[in-house]
């Protein structure tokens, strides 16, 4: 909703500046902090709203600031913010308790849609919900997407993938965007999120895959 607050905590300061001219111009209300020290001080009065974290700092990594917010109790929704190739540190945040994760750089849209899904974030039936849809997008891929899927959200460069699973660089790549393209997604960050989502299911209630 248009004048929510949404939190940016970065230490770098071009990327503070450019989050908030973004923020501004689609009705948000940007507060920013560039010490996660000074962000924690902060908390406990926050008004509700979205967290964008860093999960690179050099003080204190976003992880930290997440363990020091639950923590707290602070119950403001969290999306974390990651360098290209660290996907893994994006999972461990994820099963944390974030509602979700962009890899840097990351599109504008991208961004606002995913602050507009941690604001919407309403409770645990919800996130159940929000799981079981996960789920059933997951399902529909084929048994090697899936095995890329797995291998990207452990990390794993094309080439490395590519040599575990005995196949070439430009099958992994094709299977890639095919897997993209069958979970309706533009970027292999969105991808990984559905499956981290996937994961947490209520498990009696999981259609079979096709």
């Amino acid at each position: 909703m248009p004048n929510d607050v949404v939190y940016i905590v970065d230490d770098d300061a071009a990327v503070r500046r450019s989050l908030a001219r973004l923020l501004e111009s689609a009705g948000f209300v940007p507060r920013s902090f560039e010490a996660p020290i000074q962000f924690l001080d902060a908390a406990p009065n926050l008004a509700r709203g979205c967290i964008l974290l860093d999960v690179r700092m050099d003080v204190m990594s976003g992880l930290e600031v997440q363990a020091a917010l639950d923590r707290m109790g602070c119950t403001i929704p969290v999306v974390v913010m990651t360098g290209q190739g660290d996907v893994p540190t994006a999972v461990r945040a994820m099963k944390a308790g974030a509602v979700d994760f962009l890899e840097k750089p990351f599109d504008d849209e991208v961004l606002l849609e995913a602050i507009e899904r941690a604001l919407a974030r309403s409770g645990r039936p919800h996130q159940a919900r929000e799981a079981l849809e996960a789920w059933n997008r997951i399902a529909v891929l084929s048994q090697r997407e899936r095995q890329v899927l797995d291998a990207i959200a452990g990390g794993q460069p094309n080439k490395v993938i590519a040599f575990k699973l005995g196949i070439s660089i430009r099958t992994v790549e094709v299977h890639r965007a095919r897997m993209l393209h069958r979970l309706g997604v533009r970027q292999v960050a969105q991808a990984v999120r559905l499956l981290v989502l996937a994961g947490s299911a209520p498990q009696g209630v999981l259609r079979q895959s096709p």
